[in-house]
């Protein structure tokens, strides 16, 4: 079983002035005033919210780790990301 992937990006919201997340991870979402605090929360909950939502109890007993494991694909917004750097 190849690793799946997850995408979730940051947009940004100017009315409420922070990014929120769009994302592919069942129960993720992200409020954060910056790239570095919405990316924080996303490499901290993440994970966990994959591992609970879309991973069976089978595949936990029966496969190994390295197979479970999914990668998340995430990019910040081009536009808001120049002017942060």
């Amino acid at each position: 079983m190849p690793q799946r992937s997850f995408r979730v990006e940051a947009l940004w919201d100017d009315e409420a002035k922070v990014y929120v997340s769009k994302s592919e991870i069942i129960g993720l979402h992200i409020e954060a005033a910056t790239l570095e605090e919405f990316e924080a929360v996303l490499f901290d909950v993440g994970p966990e919210l994959i591992i609970a939502n879309h991973v069976s109890r089978e595949d936990l007993e029966t496969r190994p780790l390295s197979e479970i494991v999914p990668g998340i694909i995430w990019q910040p917004p081009a536009e808001r990301a120049l002017s942060t750097a």
